[in-house]
């Protein structure tokens, strides 16, 4: 995403969202526990929002999604999304169904890694919001859900049909998506759902361990390795290698490569700059 802005000045407050930020972590958490963190209408325009101005702003190294209370997310609200939904003409849920898709777009196009801190239950738009992720840590209460044709629709929501089985393959993915039948953590650690499985109400804490992690490292690089990994995900190899080769070669011009030798022949630590 372009750092560049125009007028507009930074969104204070996120009405939709908590947010909170420390050395170069961003913490946004879903904040409707008596309604299982439900998304609604506005939950979803701020995070596609939010994700692009902290794409810009470039001051965020590592992201941990999270919800709070009893579970991760919910999925869609009944009441003022599907109830809301039933009132709408084609244009407007072409609109809607466009907007819950750039949100995982912006997920996955962010140049900072994401990671899903998850407890309870993921289900509906909440699943394919940790799927999205590049991490998903969660501990033994977690269960994935992806409902979309227990309510009528299809099980390829928000880019859930393209991203699924390219993480835990195609037959689990059918399995999946078409049965909506939930998936309980050490399955889902099983067959790769879960990037890490912590123990019983510890996954925001390893979430952020992870990030602060990541945020220490070098930046730039990880930018680039998530950019590769989501676009050549459709490549054949040889234009995979081609794209593999001409980022090695912007990267080995820049500041961080030349302080890895350094430090190397310093034997200290390198001290990243993310450039």
């Amino acid at each position: 995403m372009s750092p560049f802005t125009g007028s507009a000045a930074p969104t204070s407050p996120w009405r939709h969202l908590r947010v909170h930020r420390a050395d170069g972590v961003a913490t946004v958490t879903l904040a409707r526990p008596d309604k299982l963190n439900a998304l609604t209408f506005g939950a979803y325009a701020d995070l596609r929002d939010l994700l692009a101005e902290l794409s810009r702003e470039r001051s965020v190294r590592a992201l941990v999604l999270a919800g709070e209370g009893r579970g991760f997310c919910s999925g869609g609200d009944v009441d003022e999304i599907i109830g809301a939904t039933l009132s709408m003409d084609t244009a407007q849920l072409l609109d809607f169904n466009r907007m819950t898709g750039q949100v995982v777009r912006a997920v996955r196009e962010c140049p900072f890694p994401v990671i899903a801190a998850v407890h309870g239950v993921a289900a509906g738009a909440g699943a394919v919001l940790a799927l999205a992720a590049d991490f998903r840590v969660a501990d033994p209460s977690a269960r994935f859900a992806f409902l979309f044709t227990r309510v009528g629709l299809s099980g390829g929501d928000m880019g859930a049909a393209y991203l699924l089985p390219r993480v835990v393959g195609l037959g689990h993915a059918t399995r999946l998506l078409m049965l909506g039948e939930p998936v309980r953590a050490p399955e889902a650690e099983r067959i790769g759902l879960i990037s890490e499985l912590t123990d019983e109400g510890r996954a925001d804490e390893a979430a952020h361990r992870l990030a602060h992690r990541l945020s220490e490292g070098p930046a730039l690089a990880y930018a680039q390795t998530k950019a590769l990994l989501t676009a050549e995900l459709d490549m054949p190899l040889a234009a995979s290698i081609e794209l593999d080769a001409s980022t090695q070669a912007l990267l080995m011009t820049g500041d961080d490569y030349a302080e890895f030798h350094a430090a190397f022949k310093e034997k200290r630590p390198p001290k990243w700059q993310g450039r």
